[in-house]
């Protein structure tokens, strides 16, 4: 992760209102969790997908060009766009991951298991079922009763 979630204090003040993922150009884009493609399109000339969620929650994917239309159904794991552009506070390419209830933004990660839910490099895979071709299995931190004298 690049960055993490910094909610601003206030709605109208700066913060950080998502988590920055590395990624490089062109990179498949994959749906965190099953919804409906809400938005596809530029907001302000960078290429945005807007899935909504089941329970009013919607996550937002930055810069990514669309491969869905809106009103498409998506399973965790399914292919949403790719990488495309920049997001300016990125020092390179990323992605920029976001989730809001409402118009309350809340931390991507949230939406992870709890054995994902921990430092070291975040990826957006499906979380059960194959892994998209060449990507890495995640394997979660070790539980302190499976280490030797735990």
């Amino acid at each position: 992760m690049l960055r993490a979630f910094d909610p601003p204090a206030e709605p109208w003040a700066a913060g950080h209102r998502g988590v920055d993922l590395r990624a490089g150009p062109g990179a498949a884009v994959r749906a965190a969790a099953p919804g409906v493609v809400a938005f596809a399109g530029a907001v302000a000339g960078v290429p945005v997908v807007v899935l909504a969620l089941p329970g009013g929650l919607r996550t937002t994917y930055e810069p990514v060009r669309a491969e869905l239309t809106v009103g498409t159904e998506v399973a965790a794991g399914r292919r949403v766009g790719v990488l495309g552009g920049e997001v300016p506070h990125c020092p390179g390419p990323c992605l920029h991951w976001g989730l809001l209830r409402g118009d309350v933004y809340l931390d991507p990660l949230s939406l992870l298991p709890p054995a994902l839910r921990r430092s070291g490099p975040s990826r957006l895979l499906p979380l059960s079922g194959p892994l998209p071709s060449g990507a890495a299995p995640v394997i979660p931190a070790a539980r302190t009763r499976d280490r030797p004298g735990g």
